[in-house]
């Protein structure tokens, strides 16, 4: 019989992983053949392994990525410009703790974003604090905040987060306003947060999307000289997996 008194006790020191696994421990004969020290370890592994997850769930939350992406889904096969030790570099993870950049450029459909979700799902699984924003959405949240009078807020959040993902650079023109306010925010991360950022122009062309050349000087000097540099090539992976479903499609 279940020993409720105690399961209430445990739900309400939070201790709900613990909970979870003395529930399942009454309902496996095997299990309740163990010593008192083999149950209690499971216990403890239980609510370690329950706490790590709700980390990472609040970490990806907090994130908001655009895409469910994964390492291990990472195609090495096709070349563009990505090798496996590329990759492992990368997700050590080491540059995030050096505050150190990552630059990810290349045409459409190569995998830029791809590779920037799942190296920022990498970095949630292992504890470490993301936030991602296509550069037109950062505009948007920019605005809100300023009519909301609470910008200063908002740069000081970024400003802690060990790393931040800004998404297709030069996708769409960047208002005056906005390059202001990013080089406020890039120049609160430089050498103490690593930026993630990634663009369909060739980094050597970044500087004539702002239209300041100061300002722009500014802005590359706080990126690029502190940064890992990646270029993707060839074609997009979108249409080399259209077409390995056409050739399935017709050979079938």
């Amino acid at each position: 019989m279940l020993n409720q008194p105690l399961l209430q006790q445990l739900d309400h020191l939070g201790l709900r992983g613990m909970s979870r696994a003395l529930t399942q421990q009454q309902r496996t004969p095997d299990t309740l053949a163990l010593g008192f020290e083999e149950r209690l370890t499971f216990l403890l592994e239980q609510e370690r392994l329950d706490r790590l997850n709700h980390r990472v769930a609040q970490r990806l939350r907090w994130a908001k990525l655009t895409q469910n992406a994964s390492l291990e889904d990472i195609d090495l096969h096709t070349v563009r410009g990505l090798d496996r030790l590329t990759l492992t570099r990368l997700t050590d993870l080491s540059w995030i703790a050096q505050g150190i950049n990552v630059l990810i450029s290349g045409p459409t459909g190569v995998g830029k974003s791809y590779l920037a979700c799942a190296l920022a799902q990498h970095a949630c699984r292992n504890d470490i604090g993301v936030r991602y924003f296509r550069l037109p959405r950062l505009n948007e949240e920019l605005v809100r905040v300023g009519v909301l009078q609470k910008k200063s807020a908002f740069f000081k959040a970024l400003a802690k987060t060990p790393l931040l993902v800004l998404d297709d650079l030069g996708l769409t023109p960047l208002p005056d306003a906005f390059q202001r306010d990013l080089l406020e925010i890039l120049d609160d991360r430089y050498q103490r947060q690593a930026t993630l950022i990634t663009s369909q122009l060739p980094i050597e062309h970044w500087h004539s999307q702002f239209s300041d050349p100061t300002l722009a000087d500014a802005i590359l000097d706080r990126l690029v000289h502190n940064a890992h540099l990646l270029t993707l090539k060839g074609e997009s992976m979108r249409k080399i997996a259209a077409r390995k479903k056409n050739d399935k499609t017709t050979a079938g």
